[in-house]
């Protein structure tokens, strides 16, 4: 999950509001919350799959559930990055305060992940590592590593960083496996539902193409750097896919070809370049359709700019209410179809409601 706030217009060194951003950065961002609102929409799918179906519903049930993981979580933490720089200082002598105001954004995320597992999964330990934490952190060491871009080189430094710090978590992989078995509590705070190490990872990809986007200074160079982007996607689908031809990989999309510690997913090999085009690809197609044809995507990026509330009471609601309280399951995929159409109007309208109540409480 990402915060919801898609820029932050810091304020002037006198208190007073910053100036409003300008007409090109808002069009930016209708694609980014556009793509945030996309990705709700897939983690709200992946959820009501494993919560309001039954293991009757079969393989179809189970592909669904990997595939839509498989893009939505990676979909927001990748933004918490690439966001980012479109909303620093670069003013040297407020690099700690914007260092600051990022910290305190990310522990808010810590707290709030906190809070969702006392609400909605009492039965668990509270301190157990979520989505939502592993944002906050991710958030703070984008922010720390934000300051170093200011110096030459350091982008590639960087992104060989990120690298390396996932090569590392597979070359570790058997010897992390032993050391979860053998502690079970420390575990489940830093190697559980998308663990800090190695998806922080991502978030220093994000980082640094997002640093290198802001540099675009016009709708030429922005298209350019988008059909980069686009034909890099599709090298990594062409590898993707020609790999698993090449080597005849049984148990394609599933969990099996992936690393499970703790018993939570962890993308490996091919599946990592799978995901790298998917996300390559999408912000692409996003920026074509928002931003070339103008699509106002009003909904999608209603649910976007309130993905942190709606992803906390989507959980409240799916979860606590109708699989808990209500014992009710959709084994039946129009009635399951359904379902889900009338959750998603509903959290579109919370949506909607909880913008207006922001809009006037910062009147």
């Amino acid at each position: 999950m990402a915060t919801g706030e898609t820029m932050v217009t810091p304020a002037t060194a006198g208190g007073e509001a910053a100036p409003a951003p300008s007409r090109r950065a808002r069009e930016r961002l209708v694609f980014l919350d556009a793509l945030r609102g996309l990705a709700l929409i897939l983690m709200v799918l992946n959820h009501t799959g494993r919560w309001w179906q039954d293991r009757v519903m079969g393989w179809p049930r189970y592909y669904s559930i990997y595939l839509t993981m498989a893009v939505a979580a990676p979909v927001f933490i990748f933004l918490v990055g690439f966001c980012l720089p479109l909303s620093r200082t670069h003013a040297e002598e407020r690099a700690l305060l914007t260092l600051w105001k990022y910290a305190k954004r990310g522990g808010r995320l810590i707290l709030a992940g906190l809070l969702l597992n006392l609400l909605v999964f009492p039965e668990d330990p509270v301190y157990n590592n979520g989505v939502l934490q592993t944002i906050g952190i991710g958030i703070i060491a984008a922010a720390a590593a934000a300051l170093l871009l200011r110096y030459r080189g350091m982008r590639a430094a960087l992104a060989a960083l990120a690298v390396l710090s996932y090569l590392a978590f597979g070359w570790s992989f058997e010897w992390l496996s032993e050391w979860v078995r053998g502690h079970p509590a420390g575990s489940r705070v830093v190697f559980l539902e998308f663990p800090p190490w190695p998806w922080v990872s991502l978030v220093l990809i994000g980082l640094v193409l997002g640093d290198l986007w802001v540099e675009q200074r016009d709708a030429r160079a922005r298209a350019r750097y988008l059909w980069l982007m686009l034909g890099a996607g599709a090298l990594c689908f062409a590898g993707f896919f020609g790999y698993d031809w090449w080597a005849e990989t049984p148990k394609r999309w599933t969990f099996m070809r992936d690393f499970i510690l703790n018993n939570h997913w962890t993308p490996r090999g091919a599946s990592v370049i799978w995901i790298l085009g998917m996300l390559f690809v999408l912000m692409a197609l996003f920026y074509y359709a928002a931003e070339v044809r103008r699509l106002r995507m009003t909904w999608l990026v209603t649910l976007g700019r309130t993905a942190l509330v709606l992803y906390f009471l989507h959980q409240l609601i799916v979860l606590t209410l109708v699989n808990q309280r209500l014992s009710m399951r959709f084994n039946d995929w129009w009635l399951y179809g359904l379902a889900n159409l009338v959750l998603m109007v509903l959290l579109l309208g919370i949506g909607r409601l909880w913008l207006e109540v922001k809009r006037r409480w910062r009147r």
